[in-house]
């Protein structure tokens, strides 16, 4: 695996060129779009750019790993998912959409190890409890931006495992109602 150390100032810098070849200036080899997956995993810093034109070509590269990553495997991103995302392409909230996509991945991905530890634990009313809650209210906030009206009073909070897991299941019926609404 060709990895390097690039940083958030001072990415490695990868060719493509017109062959389709990935070239790491970094350890000076060829690399594959698995690679730079990895390094992406890694959280290594990088940057593609074409060879000839030096243009910077990150955005569709990594986009061509998703592509590749989704049809290769278990696949990630739900149908319905992909069909707001298009749908929001020409939308006059389409500026909106990089900024709280990219938030909610952040926040994910931050308290990701909290959402692992209270798997684990069982559904009590820990941190689980809390990040679902921000989660809930992050939603509830983009969708009255983005659909004012839409939005209905929140219910009160359960009190047993039983009544939490009862309230769940309403809310991703009703999450899954809406998303069926807005693919069609």
């Amino acid at each position: 695996m060709a990895k390097g150390t690039g940083t958030a100032d001072d990415p490695i810098i990868i060719k493509k060129y017109a062959n389709r070849r990935l070239y790491n200036t970094g350890t000076s080899s060829y690399i594959t779009l698995d690679d730079l997956a990895q390094m992406t995993r890694e959280n290594v810093e990088f940057q593609v750019v074409d060879a000839k034109s030096g243009d910077d070509i990150t955005h569709s590269i990594l986009t061509q790993i998703i592509m590749e990553e989704e049809a290769g495997g278990e696949q990630l991103l739900p149908v319905s998912f992909l069909r707001q995302l298009i749908s929001m392409y020409g939308n006059s909230m389409q500026a909106l959409m990089p900024p709280y996509l990219d938030a909610s991945m952040k926040f994910f991905r931050e308290n990701q190890s909290k959402l692992g530890d209270t798997l684990k634990s069982g559904m009590a009313a820990t941190p689980l409890g809390k990040l679902h809650e921000a989660n809930m209210a992050m939603f509830r906030a983009a969708t009255e931006t983005l659909m004012p009206g839409s939005t209905k009073p929140a219910e009160p909070a359960p009190t047993s495992k039983d009544e939490e897991l009862a309230a769940l299941r309403k809310q991703m019926a009703a999450m899954q109602e809406q998303l069926d609404k807005l693919a069609k």
